[in-house]
């Protein structure tokens, strides 16, 4: 049960951390500014997790033992069922880790360099040309087909073997630059792709098959410049720019909207601080349609806020079949 609330428990143990994808993610509890400590929220590794630091990992119980009831796993059930509903007996009092001595800036500093310039050495390691590729043959297994496209998204790279770390081996990727404002690359994102019985190329049979190296914030990958053809920072005053939140949702807006700027958020936490160029007037938000999620529709309304308050139009589209634009796509590609 605490598994099936991994979201929740995580939030509540471990307030200082972030959502990064399907993890939860919070400076170690050792006081290391290196490493992390990492919760699973969903699938078959719910609520399991890591701190990276220490070495300590365990399940969702194990969680609540390791921060907040001292490593007393009788304490850590009592507390459980309390948080649970499952007790009327009050949890017992907490016995949290001390929150982390502030980290060393120059350390940070440090560490962030070298990720990025190892997120920079792995996309540029990857092969420009995608035709042929398997990342081809996932797009257009997703109605994606670059061929019809005047020209491929250079963000987009192949690379025959990246290593993952859930399966412990290396699985073919598709590659994507993501890049800040003044058009730096500043991480890679990740989708592990493996051939299905049809000879054709899906996402890899993992829990999480799609990651990102590096700090995401502010930084969106630029997918496509839309009619002007000019870089983000050279783009015409008044320009319109869908931004979607991931690439295959992007990319399919741009096979139906050639003529838009798109760029894909990579997450819906990040869309809010994608920065874009004074000269773009309007923004389209591109909505997953992901039910009645709290959370989901938080997220959303602060993008919209974020680009409000810059002063420019914003604009949702909502897609008319399916849960995202990719739906969409292959639906109408059916047919």
């Amino acid at each position: 049960m605490l598994a099936a609330q991994a979201p929740g428990l995580a939030e509540r143990l471990l307030p200082g951390g972030k959502r990064i994808a399907h993890e939860w993610v919070h400076p170690s509890l050792t006081g290391t500014s290196r490493r992390s400590l990492c919760v699973h929220l969903s699938g078959q590794k719910a609520g399991v997790w890591s701190d990276f630091a220490s070495g300590e990992t365990g399940d969702a119980l194990d969680l609540v033992a390791f921060v907040a009831c001292g490593g007393n796993m009788r304490d850590a059930i009592a507390w459980a069922k309390a948080w649970l509903g499952l007790s009327d007996t009050p949890a017992p009092d907490e016995q949290r880790h001390p929150p982390p001595p502030p980290a060393d800036p120059a350390a940070v500093s440090r560490d962030e360099a070298a990720t990025r310039q190892a997120a920079i050495g792995m996309f540029l390691s990857g092969t420009e040309r995608l035709a042929g590729t398997p990342v081809a043959s996932y797009l257009a297994g997703r109605g994606i087909d670059l061929a019809e496209l005047a020209r491929q998204p250079r963000s987009i790279r192949y690379h025959p073997a990246i290593w993952n770390r859930e399966s412990g081996r290396c699985w073919p990727a598709m590659l994507a630059a993501v890049t800040n404002d003044a058009g730096d690359m500043v991480s890679v994102h990740r989708t592990w792709l493996a051939p299905d019985g049809d000879a054709r190329w899906r996402k890899a049979p993992l829990q999480d098959p799609k990651m990102s190296l590096g700090r995401l914030a502010g930084g969106a990958i630029r997918l496509w410049r839309g009619a002007s053809k000019k870089p983000l920072a050279r783009a015409p005053d008044g320009e319109v720019v869908a931004i979607g939140e991931g690439i295959e949702t992007a990319l399919s807006v741009v096979m139906a909207c050639p003529e838009l700027r798109v760029l894909c958020a990579v997450s819906l936490a990040n869309m809010a601080n994608v920065k874009l160029p004074p000269a773009v007037r309007s923004v389209i938000l591109l909505k997953d349609e992901d039910g009645k999620n709290p959370a989901t529709r938080k997220a959303f309304a602060r993008a919209i806020g974020a680009f409000q308050a810059q002063g420019r139009v914003v604009k949702v589209a909502h897609p008319p079949t399916g849960k995202d634009f990719n739906d969409t796509l292959q639906a109408e590609y059916a047919e």
